[in-house]
């Protein structure tokens, strides 16, 4: 059976029923239908009190087309962690419809290993990616009415920064010019869209504690310059109250269900190749009041989601993850090792041994931050035991254990090995963790400690506007920020056909934007864009409902 099948086959428990597992009481729950709901605030500051359980982030190896399954197997665990007796549940980000309807199709697991319901999910879910969009499209508006109306903060119009959001796919809307059609439109100048998902709104929902600290981060984001370089911010806009007022309910994480009815925090979903990809700060915090073992995932590759998570996400939030899994599959080894999409199904040892680099220079990178880390080998039908024994003895050569995980087939049963380990390294390696860099460094070395720890970059380029604009953010009091890297999701260096663990590249810095709000510097390297594209033949053209009024396509 296809993931939807398999989701609409499921037998789902009233979500009622899965808030008292955690002992949310159903007058805390804000129902949205029988299979999901909201958490109250009031809730969540009572459970503050509670001990935290461990945190466990899943991440994995370089994505290829031929699959990894972090969610699938983020899924897989919580559920396989619960099956032996634990008191567990996952924390994952909401999906974008941008890639649904592009290339990826769903971000709700897969197999077995799913949260339900998958199609509501998939799509509007409870309306807070509606809700960060219209905030954003808000101080949008609000910003050209300003300079229509007179302009008193004198804002440079060469030099408005904030740009607009939808999301959805849509290169067209990268770069265009806007308050075209005469006196009454407005002053022209040029603008461009991106992806909600890198909207610094979604990133400050993602990281903020409550709703005080909302305001006051979405007051603080910078929106424009006047001539003389000085910042703009949306407080002086007098937008921040107005936005709080329209992220209120967003800001509430979603309860739902896997498959076998354990509980699941669905929330915020910041894209971890331009944005820093983790779910929301409140949903991971809560979780962790409520259960013995939380399990999140960081999205793409460790270099990218899990280097965030730690570097960006565990700082800001006084986080420490007690275990990493990395994932991987034969299948990525194989592309990785240089084999083609359309042989992948003929074994291939040779090729999974090369391709291991890969999975070994992520390894390594996360022994950097001083949390300990199993490779989960998220199983696939066609592999063969001689290509997952090439894992397997890899990683051990590696100093790391690597456990197969049949999640996608048998759910729970097929994971309870991976979750036995998991608790085994938790209680038997206490976590240092630390980030990568001090809050001390400046911009640049940020930068440079990433690119060269992280990427093995040999340097980094960037022009003197880029350096000099860096220099004025420390002149200005940003110096102690992280770095949030918007890279290729598909290879260590900016060549997203560049496999495996390449050396000896420089990292090419395109563009420096400050997201005052949020807490961190994006830091945009080689050809990345934050308003992606649909591909040749978008997952859309695949999706509709059938007879029944079900819908078919996604997966």
């Amino acid at each position: 059976m296809s993931d939807i099948e398999i989701a609409r086959a499921a037998t789902k428990k009233p979500i009622m029923e899965v808030g008292d597992k955690l002992g949310i009481p159903s007058d805390h729950l804000l129902p949205y239908g029988h299979d999901k709901a909201k958490v109250s605030q009031s809730f969540i500051n009572s459970v503050q009190g509670n001990t935290d359980g461990k945190l466990i982030l899943v991440t994995a190896v370089n994505p290829t087309p031929a699959g990894e399954g972090k969610t699938t197997t983020t899924v897989g665990l919580g559920d396989g962690l619960n099956a032996i007796g634990k008191n567990a549940m996952i924390c994952i980000r909401e999906a974008s419809l941008g890639p649904n309807f592009g290339m990826k199709g769903g971000a709700a697991g897969g197999g077995y290993a799913q949260v339900v319901p998958m199609e509501d999910m998939n799509l509007h879910f409870t309306g807070d990616f509606h809700a960060i969009t219209s905030a954003h499209s808000l101080l949008s508006a609000m910003i050209d009415n300003h300079i229509y109306w007179g302009n008193e903060l004198e804002i440079d119009l060469r030099r408005v920064a904030w740009r607009r959001v939808v999301d959805m796919n849509d290169r067209a809307l990268r770069q265009v010019a806007l308050s075209l059609g005469g006196v009454s439109n407005g002053f022209p100048r040029e603008g461009g869209f991106d992806i909600t998902v890198a909207s610094e709104v979604m990133a400050i929902l993602c990281l903020a504690k409550d709703l005080k600290d909302l305001q006051k981060r979405l007051g603080d984001m910078i929106v424009a310059y006047r001539r003389d370089r000085s910042p703009v911010f949306a407080r002086d806009i007098k937008a921040d109250g107005a936005m709080t007022v329209l992220l209120k309910d967003a800001m509430q994480p979603n309860l739902v269900q896997t498959l076998e009815n354990n509980p699941a925090f669905v929330h915020g979903g910041p894209f971890a190749n331009i944005a820093h990809g983790c779910n929301s700060v409140i949903a991971t915090t809560t979780a962790l009041k409520l259960a013995d073992y939380v399990v999140t995932e960081a999205g793409f590759g460790a270099d990218l989601g899990a280097e965030k998570f730690l570097n960006i996400k565990c700082r800001k939030a006084g986080l420490t993850p007690a275990a990493v899994v990395i994932v991987a599959t034969v299948r990525a080894m194989k592309m990785n090792g240089g084999v083609v999409k359309n042989d992948l199904d003929n074994e291939n040892v040779d090729a999974v041994t090369k391709g291991c680099a890969n999975l070994g220079r992520h390894i390594e990178n996360i022994k950097k931050f001083g949390v300990p880390a199993v490779v989960a080998i998220n199983h696939f039908v066609k592999d063969t035991e001689a290509e997952v024994q090439a894992i397997l003895d890899f990683v051990a050569s590696q100093g790391a254990e690597a456990v197969l995980s049949k999640h996608w087939a048998d759910g729970s049963k097929g994971s309870a090995d991976l979750a036995r380990k998991v608790v085994e390294i938790t209680e038997t390696q206490p976590s240092k963790y630390a980030p990568l860099y001090p809050d001390s460094k400046s911009l640049f070395e940020k930068i440079e400690t990433v690119a060269k720890e992280i990427y093995r970059a040999v340097d980094v380029i960037a022009d003197k506007k880029i350096l000099d604009q860096l220099k004025t953010w420390e002149d200005q009091g940003y110096g102690d920020l992280p770095v949030c890297m918007a890279k290729t999701q598909y290879s260590f260096t900016t060549d997203p056909n560049e496999r495996g663990a390449p050396t000896g590249h420089s990292l090419p810095v395109r563009e420096v934007r400050l997201s005052a709000g949020a807490g961190f510097v994006v830091v945009v390297c080689g050809e990345i864009m934050t308003m992606p594209g649909l591909p040749r033949k978008p997952s859309a053209e695949s999706i509709y409902l059938n007879d029944a009024g079900e819908i078919e396509g996604l997966f």
